[in-house]
């Protein structure tokens, strides 16, 4: 007659696994978090022979400041 009220209803039987999804899901937000925030150093590794290359590619240095800096290096 109240089949939810003696425990073995839907409620209790089910509800255990909803738990576990929620924790699973929360546990996989943290961890996309935290990879999502540690800095990323493949890009900070460039000498600054590579950065003034890149500005001589770009156009933003002739090729005698070119010259000029790479010695200074």
């Amino acid at each position: 007659m109240f089949h939810g009220m003696d425990g073995h209803g839907f409620g209790m039987g089910w509800g255990w696994i909803v738990g576990i999804i929620i924790l699973i899901a929360a546990i996989i937000v943290i961890i996309y978090a935290v990879r999502q925030s540690k800095p990323v150093d493949r890009q900070d590794t460039k000498t600054p022979l590579d950065i003034l290359k890149e500005r001589y590619a770009r156009g933003e240095i002739d090729k005698t400041d070119f010259d000029e800096r790479k010695k200074d290096l």
